[in-house]
């Protein structure tokens, strides 16, 4: 085998009630704005969602929100949370829900310092260098 370094700065939280940690883990990294990516449906219906806000906003973390994230998600979404969140003064994404927020997202914290298209990182163009 060769010898390799994997480092992954990302933090996944899972389990029973760990959405009420979601306040306190946001200002371990500082955070002061959040924005919240999220389908709608079930994150909406099971309360989750709102659980998730309530935290951060317990810990006097200002909250926007982008719902509508569906499977396998379109670059429009991801756009409109690139704009939302440099208008917003967004520093950090936190998503809600499975992995097409999660994807969602990531690609939100891209471009959002990034002055290109955050395509350009999926067609190979560019790297990631900065991301929220």
């Amino acid at each position: 085998m060769e010898n390799f370094t994997f480092w992954s700065p990302t933090k996944f939280v899972f389990g029973r009630d760990t959405e009420k940690q979601a306040g306190a883990l946001a200002v371990e990294f500082g955070a002061t704005k959040v924005m919240l990516v999220y389908g709608g449906g079930s994150a909406v219906r099971s309360g989750l969602l709102g659980r998730v806000r309530e935290s951060l906003e317990c810990r006097g973390i200002d909250c926007v929100e982008l719902g509508g994230v569906k499977p396998n998600p379109a670059d429009d979404l991801v756009y409109r949370g690139i704009d939302l969140a440099r208008h917003e003064s967004v520093d950090m994404l936190v998503a809600v829900g499975g992995g097409s927020a999660i994807d969602t997202a990531k690609a939100i914290a891209c471009g959002v310092p990034y002055e290109g298209d955050f395509w350009d990182f999926y067609c190979g163009k560019k790297v990631v260098e900065k991301a929220l």
